[in-house]
């Protein structure tokens, strides 16, 4: 595809808060309406490498500026980038694409760090690196253009959902407002109204505490479709506790670090009932955020892998049963695993045309702002 298309063919790269690994997307898009959604894959991390990433968020709690790299972390950068370019070789290996048949790679890197009252975010991920590796240019550092016009760099994947939303078809017509809620390692809900509206902001935690609970507690690195937590009882004191923290009640709203929440005491719940009491506050966190909304919405689209947790879903499912339906996203014939990788390679492709990324809205940013960073595979060639 040549430089000036206006359709471009991207891969989208993610490496969530749940650090398990890598998911990727092809989409052909103009980083507008036009969305034609392709094939996705994931990359796992082994537990030796999750370990050192999981390390990583003690040692950057030490960073003052962006750019620091104190103690493994560079080498650390060098090898995370370094997975996800033998990730993305696999990938066009499969679906029988050469590099030249690529566009642009939406890079994401792992987030170690994310102050947004400092206007501090760190994502690990050497852009230049894997654009020279994989002979694909690569946009990178979507987040930090936001944090300098006042944003809080987070969340990006709201004006894809509003993409996704507007070309679901008429069957989905009357179900506005609806709500994209993404239950990954935080959860982050995306409003769309009937006219566009678009506000967007981090409900709470997702499957982080649960992942740490489980992991602590039965050794293994998630609650698989929520089997453990089906077992326990809601714990009315803990999950209370968690509920009123004053991040839920505050007019503005928070982007959140995975650190921001911390884990029950072993001495506060076994195993079971650790595990149903942070699924129900991850569900209530979601419902709550409701009170930040112009209007109820009629649609909850579910997506992230919290969406395989089916006491999340059930709690969910309950606390808004008044008030509007809960799908998984699939049943809107969207992929609910693949999607923000899909809405990073979507994002490249926007920030290559120089559209907004973040809204006032979503951010709180000072008005539209487009971003990213530019890593050419080699050089232009003079014009």
């Amino acid at each position: 595809m040549s430089e000036t298309a206006q359709i471009k063919r991207a891969i989208g790269l993610m490496s969530g808060t749940s650090m398990d690994g890598i998911d990727l997307a092809m989409l052909e898009t103009d980083g507008d309406a036009n969305v034609r959604r392709g094939a996705s894959s994931f990359a796992a991390y082994d537990a030796a490498f999750r370990k050192r990433l999981e390390a990583a968020l003690e040692t950057a709690k030490s960073i003052k500026a962006r750019d620091e790299r104190p103690g493994d972390l560079a080498d650390l950068e060098a090898e995370l980038t370094d997975r996800h370019a033998e990730a993305v070789e696999g990938f066009l290996a499969k679906e029988g694409l050469s590099a030249d048949e690529v566009d642009v790679i939406g890079f994401h890197g792992q987030t170690v760090l994310h102050r947004p009252l400092e206007a501090l975010t760190v994502q690990l991920g050497d852009g230049e690196r894997l654009a020279k590796r994989l002979g694909i240019d690569v946009v990178h550092d979507l987040r930090a253009h936001d944090m300098t016009m006042g944003g809080q760099g987070a969340p990006l994947v709201p004006a894809y959902h509003r993409a996704l939303a507007a070309g679901l078809g008429a069957e989905w017509a009357e179900e506005v407002p609806v709500v994209f809620v993404n239950i990954g390692g935080i959860s982050n809900i995306t409003y769309i109204g009937a006219d566009g509206e678009l506000r967007a902001f981090d409900s709470g935690p997702g499957n982080t505490l649960i992942d740490q609970w489980v992991k602590h507690h039965a050794g293994i690195p998630y609650d698989s479709g929520g089997a453990i937590a089906s077992e326990g009882r809601v714990l009315s004191g803990l999950a209370n506790r968690y509920l009123a923290s004053p991040f839920f009640t505050a007019k503005q709203r928070l982007s959140l670090d995975r650190n921001d929440f911390a884990v029950p005491d072993d001495t506060e719940a076994g195993l079971e009932d650790g595990a149903r009491t942070l699924a129900f506050v991850t569900a209530a966190a979601i419902a709550k955020a409701q009170a930040h909304l112009p209007e109820k919405p009629k649609l909850w689209i579910l997506t992230g892998g919290g969406r395989h947790n089916r006491m999340i879903v059930e709690d969910l499912t309950v606390a808004t049963r008044h008030t509007g339906r809960v799908i998984l996203a699939e049943e809107a014939g969207l992929n609910g695993d693949s999607m923000e990788a899909e809405a990073w390679a979507w994002l490249a492709v926007r920030s290559l045309a120089g559209l907004p990324l973040t809204y006032p809205g979503t951010t709180g940013v000072s008005e539209p702002a487009t971003g990213g960073v530019l890593a050419r595979a080699r050089d232009r060639a003079p014009d």
